[in-house]
């Protein structure tokens, strides 16, 4: 290759006097050049011309071409640490003027978005959007959930040293290779060739655009969907927490429905975004149960990896009333869910300043209404109130026992479960459980109380699916 085959290539594709361009290059896919980097970079300061502007990122370890065009006498270096930025030309001041003073690295006030501002184009010479460091404009400009936060020590252009926080900045694996064919179809990209390599030519505020709207419609669009991913798994989660931040009521699952095991238990609510936990079953035993010494070792090891307890639940109450409040105590768990009827169990906890909820097991809503406000003189209680049993009861949960119970101003916990008729667990919203009318009445007072996947009855898949179709719940209501 030569310099004046490169120039009439960038011509080709749409180069001209006067752009600027933020380029992202690998010298190796072009081929054999004769003059090396030096030659590439002449070759797109004669398109541009003496008006036109050439940028490269030089953060980190980005190639040869960008090594070489930053130690050029007449490069401007953008003064931010992080997000750094490399120019020659006429707008190269304005391009990375106080690049350190921006909130972020790559979102407003940066090269970046200034480059877009100004009309200027983002080129991928030999290399695919994966190197496309204006795609972490995009994730910072939407502020997405799962985004670091870097911190580094400098010293400004004046001197000065400093330290500072640069929010929402790019972290490990992202999937920005799957929104090539988006920029392809939309037609603001074009790809040519020269020489060897690929060349990918955008607007950089066509880029931004695209961008944006695909992230404002789905937050995890940069992220892959393997399952094998960590990285992926968890900046997902993050999003979900993020997701579920924005509701009133607060999210629990069922240990039963966590996991078998604690390790487990922590891992698939750590994979969703989960850190709460009502522990019903561990080992496929009743916590209610268990010796004050197991179930603390149980709660000290969620509670280290960041899970905290949002109750005790018994489906069946030891025979001696003290026990299950005694053993709440002992572990540092200050709510128990009974079933309702359990009055003395009820009353020895209310008395040693521990929440009671009853949850209705094979109750009608008439006889956990009775119930509730029986113990309602003279204590303090709340409803844990599980659709799937009252559809098994043979009532509509919404349209009869909700309402009929009165329990607007009872209810402390929803269990999120379906059910049919038969008592058979289904999917969320595809049973007899009105569980999708029972959550948007609940919204309209800005309920605070908990919602807890899987509590009370067995939900027919994981907990990463009943998180997911209570997502889409939330979202089509």
């Amino acid at each position: 290759m030569t310099k004046s085959e490169i120039v009439a290539g960038l011509r080709e594709i749409g180069l001209s006097t006067g752009d600027k361009v933020l380029l992202h290059s690998s010298l190796y896919s072009l081929g054999n050049v004769d003059g090396g980097a030096d030659a590439v970079i002449d070759a797109f300061l004669e398109v541009l011309g003496s008006q036109g502007t050439l940028l490269v990122p030089v953060f980190g370890a980005l190639g040869i071409i960008t090594e070489t065009l930053k130690k050029r006498p007449e490069a401007v270096i953008s003064t931010a640490p992080v997000g750094t930025l490399a120019a020659i030309g006429a707008d190269a001041e304005t391009l990375c003027l106080d690049h350190w003073q921006a909130e972020t690295a790559h979102g407003e006030n940066t090269p970046f978005t200034r480059l877009a501002e100004m009309d200027g184009y983002v080129c991928l010479l030999g290399c695919d959007q994966d190197r496309n460091t204006s795609l972490h404009s995009v994730e910072a400009l939407l502020r997405l959930p799962y985004m670091n936060t870097a911190t580094t020590t400098f010293k400004t252009p004046e001197g000065n040293e400093i330290t500072k926080d640069w929010p929402y900045y790019p972290g490990p694996h992202r999937d920005f290779i799957g929104l090539d064919h988006c920029f392809l179809e939309s037609g603001a990209m074009k790809i040519s060739r020269i020489g060897n390599a690929q060349v990918r030519l955008i607007k950089s505020q066509d880029l931004l655009d695209i961008g944006l709207a695909i992230g404002a419609e789905d937050p995890a669009f940069v992220l892959c969907d393997n399952p094998a991913c960590a990285d992926c798994v968890k900046q997902r989660a993050a999003i979900f927490a993020d997701r579920m931040s924005c509701e009133s009521f607060k999210l629990t699952a069922s240990a039963k429905l966590a996991g078998r095991y604690v390790p487990e238990m922590v891992e698939k609510l750590s994979e969703v975004g989960i850190n709460l936990i009502e522990l019903d079953y561990v080992q496929g035993k009743a916590c209610a149960f268990m010796t004050a010494e197991k179930l603390q070792r149980i709660v000290a090891e969620l509670r280290e990896n960041g899970i905290e307890i949002s109750a005790l639940s018994a489906e069946v109450v030891p025979d001696a009333p003290e026990k299950l409040t005694d053993l709440a105590k002992a572990a540092g768990i200050d709510r128990l869910i009974l079933p309702a009827g359990a009055v003395a169990a009820a009353e020895y906890a209310v008395k040693n300043g521990l929440a009671v909820s009853f949850r209705n097991i094979n109750h009608t809503a008439l006889a956990l209404a009775s119930a509730v406000n029986e113990f309602k003189k003279h204590n303090e209680c709340s409803v844990c109130f599980n659709p799937a049993a009252f559809v098994k009861a043979g009532e509509h949960p919404f349209l009869y026992s909700y309402r009929v119970g009165r329990f607007i101003k009872s209810i402390g916990q929803l269990d999120v479960v379906d059910a049919l008729w038969d008592g058979s667990s289904t999917l969320l919203a595809y049973g007899n459980g009105e569980i999708k009318e029972l959550i948007s009445i609940l919204r309209c007072h800005n309920y605070s109380g908990y919602l807890c996947l899987g509590g009370g009855t067995g939900y027919p898949g994981s907990l990463k699916e009943a998180a997911d179709e209570l997502i889409f719940l939330l979202d089509n209501m």
